[in-house]
């Protein structure tokens, strides 16, 4: 094993423990009619996923020395947006799918109506946790981690990305569009956890800036990869079904460049990405091993 993996491993295995213990303690089931409610949530949020998300924000935020019970509280919060969504997608109206990290999707264990409501809380709960002054004592990072989050969730981030997804079916989108629609729909979360990093290290926008070219280009090699997964990859290993937007007739990175051509694109993207963190030294490691992992991933 190399260092750099090793690294990675060790980070991963850290990060997924630590959201998986924060979502214990923040979502335990009361004892009264909303119990299943409880249990929706806890069943989606732990016990699986990547954490890429919260593992960007663990990594942006160790850059500047950010108190460690912080950093977790703001992943935490960033990875209820994620898990809200993908329950959302999910459902009948939306993908339909069956199976999601490995196990039945949130609406086939618990019903429709219970899913749509332990989405609602989770994304409910999201801004709540970062609106705790117990945890994140100063205001101004509090003000500034809620709205940045707010706007990449919404109508100019990942629920923006979301409705074009879903105007894609069967719509001859070019590879600009599709482009922006992934903007939008993968990579403003992804942004969203490398600026809360930044935020909560109280770094000012203007010295932002190399960090959120990584975040660009790590977000578009992200979903290259993923269009990569879908067309090519194992359903065991990936927990979910593939091969979706064929089905749907949806055009992605793969259909408009071809597999070579798409997998030469995301490599470039990933060395982009690593080189707008020319300002920092070893202490960045943990960005630059996952950017590559992106290109490595199985799932």
């Amino acid at each position: 094993m190399t260092t750099m993996s090793a690294r990675l491993d060790a980070a991963i295995a850290e990060v997924s423990v630590e959201i998986d213990r924060q979502f214990d303690v923040l979502l335990a089931v009361p004892d009264d009619p909303r119990a299943d409610l409880y249990r929706a949530m806890r069943h989606a949020a732990m016990g699986g996923g990547k954490r890429l998300r919260p593992l960007l924000l663990f990594a942006t935020a160790t850059l500047f020395d950010v108190d460690r019970a912080c950093a977790a509280r703001a992943a935490t919060a960033l990875e209820a947006i994620h898990v809200y969504s993908l329950i959302h997608d999910d459902l009948p109206a939306m993908d339909d799918d069956d199976m999601r990290r490995g196990k039945p999707t949130v609406h086939k264990v618990y019903g429709e109506a219970c899913a749509i409501l332990a989405g609602d809380c989770l994304h409910a709960l999201a801004f709540e946790w970062l609106a705790d002054s117990d945890v994140l004592p100063d205001p101004f990072v509090r003000a500034d981690l809620v709205l940045d989050l707010a706007r990449a969730a919404g109508p100019s981030g990942m629920a923006g990305g979301q409705m074009m997804d879903l105007k894609a079916e069967g719509s001859r989108f070019d590879l600009q569009t599709v482009t922006r629609l992934q903007q939008l729909k993968t990579g403003a979360l992804i942004s969203a956890a490398v600026e809360a990093g930044a935020i909560l290290g109280r770094v000012p926008p203007a010295g932002r800036v190399g960090l959120r070219g990584y975040a660009h280009d790590l977000g578009l090699a992200f979903q290259i990869a993923d269009d990569l997964l879908d067309a090519e990859g194992d359903e065991a290993l990936a927990g979910k079904k593939l091969r979706k937007d064929e089905v749907a007739g949806k055009e992605t990175f793969l259909t408009l460049l071809g597999a070579e051509r798409a997998r030469e694109q995301a490599r470039m993207l990933v060395d982009q990405a690593i080189a707008h963190l020319h300002a920092y030294g070893t202490e960045a490691d943990l960005l630059r091993d996952i950017a590559r992992f992106v290109l490595e991933r199985d799932r």
